[in-house]
């Protein structure tokens, strides 16, 4: 599995590799059933420490997402796909209220915003 851990990016570690994980499952990239790298070996993978796999691990396991097995390691659960794209679509919702509520108070205009926005979707 190829987590990518950048150090400088302001966000925790363990979130990024929660965020990953869950993108890679949500995607199919990862299947249900399908066992995960020991916290171990993807401590050792990507040089970070061993607590901080745990504690993306152990957040995952509490949403639904992934499941251990006693003595064999970590698992894709069957999580509700359709709930955890309703969440993301939930937050990209709050984030753009937020950039039009400061779009609005800049004095940008409403085809202003759009065009913006067309030229940062290509």
């Amino acid at each position: 599995m190829n987590i990518n851990v950048q150090t400088k990016s302001g966000l925790p570690i363990y979130e990024q590799i929660e965020r990953q994980i869950k993108e890679m499952i949500v995607s199919g990239k990862l299947k249900e059933g399908e066992m995960l790298p020991s916290i171990r070996a993807l401590a050792a993978d990507s040089k970070i420490s061993v607590i901080t796999v745990k504690r993306a691990y152990e957040d995952l396991e509490k949403e639904g997402m992934i499941y251990s097995v006693q003595g064999k390691g970590f698992y894709v659960d069957n999580p509700d796909l359709q709930y955890m794209q309703e969440k993301k679509t939930l937050g990209l919702e709050e984030k753009l209220s937020s950039w039009v509520d400061e779009a609005k108070a800049s004095g940008m205009s409403r085809q202003e915003a759009l065009d913006m926005l067309g030229i940062l979707w290509d």
